[in-house]
């Protein structure tokens, strides 16, 4: 089985199932996405294309949320809705047996993207209403 210090160490249904390596892997993710979200944009006003095209940025945007809202939380949505934690090295993930737990975490998983795809999607839509 899996050692109680790696895996249940700190994990609390619906609040957080994630441990320092993985947020620091979320961070990255965040940061990196954040910065093609720029370049992207960028690029879209660079070159000039049709406004509707500016819609593009969702997605790193969303992505760059999502995982800056995971680091901040400590709470992974993919782990959330699978049933999984982690508070060890990356492979050391475990699943969540308990049922009242994993609801609990599936219902953070979807309220973090939630609240990830609306500010990505009100961000883009200022971008977007922008005069470039």
């Amino acid at each position: 089985m899996w050692p109680v210090n790696l895996v249940s160490a700190g994990y609390r249904a619906g609040t957080c199932n994630i441990g320092a390596v993985e947020i620091a892997r979320r961070r990255r993710l965040g940061y990196v996405s954040l910065a093609a979200a720029a370049l992207l944009a960028t690029a879209l006003v660079a070159l000039d294309v049709p406004r509707d095209s500016r819609w593009l940025l969702v997605l790193p945007l969303g992505a760059a949320f999502t995982g800056l809202l995971q680091a901040r939380l400590r709470f992974c949505a993919w782990f959330g809705l699978a049933g999984l934690r982690n508070f060890g090295l990356l492979a050391d993930r475990a699943g969540v047996v308990d049922w009242a737990d994993r609801l609990a975490d599936a219902r953070r998983a979807l309220w973090l993207l939630a609240v990830a795809g609306g500010l990505a999607v009100f961000v883009t839509a200022a971008f977007v209403a922008l005069p470039l």
